[in-house]
């Protein structure tokens, strides 16, 4: 699917140690993303943060933490992103999802050309 211009990007707050029928919930949520046909979905594991607990996960060694901040960011058109929230109630039972309206400027590899040898 090509993707480009305005779209929504959905970004899923949970932690790491979050579970979904013994596997991690990010795992899960970029399952469902994928079978639901989404245009493309990321995880990213923080370094540090906090949440409603206001306690604070860290990488630090002093503190290591076993349960660190985990984002999913999933972009497609807003219709779609939409759609899928529905699954989202039924995964999350805390967490953050912030939905925004973003920009896909989207790049595709080319053919390396004369100039691109060395």
């Amino acid at each position: 699917m090509k993707l480009h211009g305005p779209a929504l990007r959905l970004s899923v707050f949970v932690g790491e140690s979050d579970q979904w029928h013994h596997r991690p919930l990010y795992h899960e949520i970029v399952r469902r993303a994928h079978a639901a046909g989404l245009a493309g979905a990321s995880v990213l594991r923080g370094v540090e943060g906090y949440g409603a607990s206001s306690r604070i996960h860290t990488t630090r060694i002093l503190s290591l933490s076993q349960d660190l901040p985990v984002v999913v960011i999933v972009v497609d058109t807003e219709d779609r992103i939409r759609a899928f929230l529905p699954q989202l109630d039924e995964l999350i039972g805390e967490g953050l999802v912030i939905l925004d309206e973003v920009e896909v400027i989207r790049y595709v590899g080319r053919a390396a050309g004369p100039a691109d040898t060395p």
